[in-house]
């Protein structure tokens, strides 16, 4: 009787989860594009990789990943607001890493759109990203 109402209760966790990073990525100035998905040998993880493009000024909020994110940034001059690290400022061909579950939220600072490619290593089946509360 218990699983019957958990099971449901998930679905609409993970669902609203979903809709929240949907709602963010498709705020005017910000595109995620996915590039690629694949099972990783490790069971249970998976890499997948995303373009984010950012348009000069535009913010993408606070949030983390259950995994971690490298990024490459493409073009432009982002500033990553990383808990425990402060602000970071990140220029077309530097790197960034970001460890498991480490609040970060992004911002273009420069003045033509931003983009960068962040590759996930991750926990299969949970969702890419958490908004911070």
């Amino acid at each position: 009787m218990k699983i019957s109402r958990i099971i449901p209760a998930s679905v609409l966790v993970l669902a609203g989860s979903a809709g929240l990073i949907t709602a963010v990525a498709q705020q005017p100035g910000i595109k995620r594009t996915e590039l690629q998905r694949h099972d990783l040998s490790t069971p249970g993880r998976e890499m997948i990789q995303v373009r984010v493009d950012l348009d000069p000024g535009v913010t993408f909020p606070l949030h983390s990943h259950p995994g971690e994110e490298i990024i490459y940034v493409l073009e432009g001059v982002w500033e990553y607001e990383v808990e425990g690290k402060g602000k970071i400022t990140v220029k077309a061909g530097e790197v960034l890493f970001i460890p498991a579950g480490v609040k970060h939220g992004a911002r273009n600072v420069g003045s033509t759109k931003g983009s960068e490619l962040a590759t996930y290593i991750v926990e299969k089946g949970k969702p890419l990203v958490v908004l911070a509360q």
